[in-house]
């Protein structure tokens, strides 16, 4: 692969709050190190709803030397809120990319399900249920849905491109239909699932051979036993608070996995690489609000239901990078492992 990349999260914004509350320049341009020397990655997609840390983070990713994939990721927003955040970041992201960094634009991430005005629904899993819960009608509403969110992508591309001049991708559910004409790159959020695992390899392949570059991101599991199979449904498990929307706790007790989750990332990546993908990016480094707690109530160690790379502390730092507030999982040496390869 060309890129071999890993996510990190600048803090999801929804209805004014942000998941991340603690955001240090410090900490980030450490983290960002670790990506790259750690790791091995060459690429980071900066993901979040803040535009002021997303050219923070970005900016700290060029001065380490790595690719940026500048991912404004909108929740809750309407068509023309979006459009606003878009034209704020490529501003941001050509600054960026004017100063020599290499930049790839990311035009948001699973917006159909993610946001309002293109499914029915207050919430992704109504827009999904209302999407799929009809089979009769599945095929009108998929239909409807693809000129939909295809006629918001070419108003997002005017946008970005009044200011951003560099590569431009989306990265797209499948069954958004998504016409790649205007766009430089093939962006697709790919998860293995049980219900599809066996075919799950043709499918990349048939995506690799397309003709502009393919590249994978959103794909990722937890740390708890059989997460891998559950694909997109991986943090069904978590109980939210029913205004913030933050995570309290998990819905049962599931065994820590660990080693699930590193053969699982290992085993996408062996695919991505051989079926000629040209960027994958690890869904995700850390995840903040779901704190390793190995004391006590099972049910409480929201770090299994993380798809972090690195498990987040309370109170205390870890032993591998003493001046950090994490601890790599099984699943860190795993993407090192690979990438280093």
């Amino acid at each position: 692969m060309r890129a071999r990349g890993m996510t990190y999260d600048t803090g999801f914004v929804l209805h004014g709050r942000t998941s991340r509350t603690h955001f240090e320049s410090t900490v980030v341009r450490r983290e960002l190190a670790v990506i790259r020397d750690g790791l091995h990655c060459n690429a980071v997609q900066i993901i979040g709803g803040d535009p002021e840390r997303l050219e923070l983070a970005a900016a700290a990713a060029a001065e380490l030397g790595l690719e940026v994939w500048f991912s404004p990721y909108p929740l809750e927003l309407d068509p023309q809120q979006i459009l606003t955040l878009f034209r704020d970041c490529a501003e941001r992201a050509e600054r960026l990319r004017q100063q020599g960094a290499a930049v790839v634009f990311v035009a948001g991430v699973e917006l159909s399900v993610m946001n309002r005005g293109f499914i029915p629904g207050e919430s992704p899993e109504e827009r999904v249920r209302q999407l799929i819960s009809r089979p009769e009608q599945r095929a009108d509403a998929m239909r409807e849905l693809g000129v939909r969110i295809n006629a918001f992508l070419r108003d997002a591309v005017a946008t970005v491109r009044e200011c951003f001049q560099g590569k431009l991708t989306y990265a797209a559910i499948q069954f958004e239909q998504v016409d790649w004409t205007p766009f430089d790159i093939v962006t697709y959020e790919l998860l293995r699932s049980a219900e599809v695992a066996d075919r799950f390899r043709e499918a990349v392949r048939t995506l690799a051979q397309g003709p502009k570059p393919l590249a994978i991101t959103g794909f990722g599991t937890a740390a708890y036993q059989g997460a891998g199979d559950r694909g997109g449904r991986v943090l069904e498990v978590v109980e939210h608070d029913p205004q913030t929307k933050a995570p309290l706790r998990l819905n049962g007790v599931y065994e820590r996995d660990e080693a699930g989750q590193a053969a699982y990332l290992s085993e996408l990546l062996e695919i991505f690489e051989t079926e000629g993908v040209d960027s994958a990016f690890v869904y995700l480094f850390a995840l903040a609000g779901y704190p390793h707690r190995p004391d006590g109530d099972p049910r409480d160690d929201l770090d299994r239901a993380s798809l972090g790379i690195v498990k987040v502390l309370e109170g205390h730092r870890g032993r591998t990078y003493p001046d950090m507030g994490w601890e790599p999982k099984a699943a860190f040496t795993a993407v090192a492992q690979r990438y280093r390869k």
